[in-house]
């Protein structure tokens, strides 16, 4: 069985054609027949139904599909870690981050990186915090970036590290009664719509953490609306009555703007202890997959980044 035959055998189990599975492999047609029946003459074996013009995958296919699958990738695997002894002048990063980090917080790290290791093709993917959190501990990124907490059950997975901090902020637009008003207490909370982002968002875990530690539920706010994206939460706030918990990172320009005010949020009517909603941004990996040595690097960048930002600044964590 030969690296080839599997590679051509996962090509006609994915297509279910085997015209289309030559043409996606820029062989000819007889190759891969010649290839699919070499396997199944070694060991006596139906891979695939020949129904009329149709092709249908066996139960032995099916066990040779997940097997086949297993061992590419760890060919490829193989290759880039070979790649990469060459002074990291080629390989691959592949990052996943949560969508505000991803889009404000992430790029300047990764083009830091890419001016220092040009060969290095980086690939990023942006979901929320938890898909991202589930994609690093299947192995589909090599590092995660997301702020708020991980699941439970992926904690003994995934080794958690701070490498920067992001500051939520209540904000409001211009038709809001706060706009004019940015100083409110924590009951004040209860007597506005809330425009909040949905369940799997790192930003509304922290939020939530924080209003439980102002002795608030969220099922007693007025939820007015749940969206999938804090830049269409932040959207409606402008336009709109109601409130929402953003991160500053992507709220600069609307706040110097003034088409968004920052609420300061204080407990109690003396308005002395001011409540702030300061959130980790947390980098993710697996504890136990081989780290490469393009992982290394690039956590080096994150690592300095951290070190700045503790020695320019203080933080009030919930």
């Amino acid at each position: 069985m030969t690296l080839e035959q599997l590679r051509i055998f996962l090509a006609v189990a994915e297509h279910l054609h085997f015209t289309r599975a030559a043409e996606t492999l820029y062989i000819t047609q007889p190759a891969v027949s010649a290839a699919i029946q070499s396997l199944e003459t070694e060991y006596s074996v139906k891979l695939f139904h020949r129904v009329g013009r149709k092709v249908e995958i066996t139960e032995a296919g099916k066990l040779l599909y997940l097997e086949a699958q297993k061992i590419l990738e760890q060919v490829a695997i193989a290759e880039r870690n070979l790649r990469e002894l060459n002074n990291l002048q080629q390989g691959e990063l592949r990052l996943g981050a949560s969508l505000t980090i991803g889009n404000y917080w992430l790029p300047d790290k990764i083009s830091q990186f890419q001016q220092e290791y040009s060969g290095i093709r980086v690939n990023c993917t942006l979901a929320n915090a938890e898909e991202i959190a589930e994609g690093t501990a299947s192995g589909r990124f090599d590092l995660g970036l997301v702020s708020g907490e991980v699941k439970s059950t992926l904690r003994e997975v995934l080794l958690q590290t701070v490498v920067g901090r992001d500051r939520l902020q209540i904000v409001v637009g211009q038709s809001h009664p706060w706009f004019h008003r940015p100083v409110i207490q924590v009951k004040d909370l209860l007597t506005t719509p809330w425009v909040l982002r949905e369940a799997g968002s790192g930003a509304q875990q922290v939020f939530e953490q924080a209003l439980q530690s102002w002795g608030v539920e969220r099922s007693q706010l007025n939820v007015m609306l749940v969206l999938s994206s804090s830049e269409m939460v932040k959207a409606v706030v402008e336009r709109g009555s109601g409130a929402a918990a953003i991160p500053e990172l992507m709220v600069h320009k609307e706040l110097q703007l003034r088409t968004l005010r920052a609420v300061q949020v204080f407990a109690g009517a003396d308005a002395k202890t001011r409540l702030e909603i300061v959130q980790p941004i947390l980098q993710l990996k697996h504890a136990q997959r081989f780290q490469t040595q393009t992982m290394m690097v690039f956590e080096q960048i994150l690592q300095q980044q951290m070190v700045v930002v503790d020695s320019l600044s203080t933080c009030f964590e919930i």
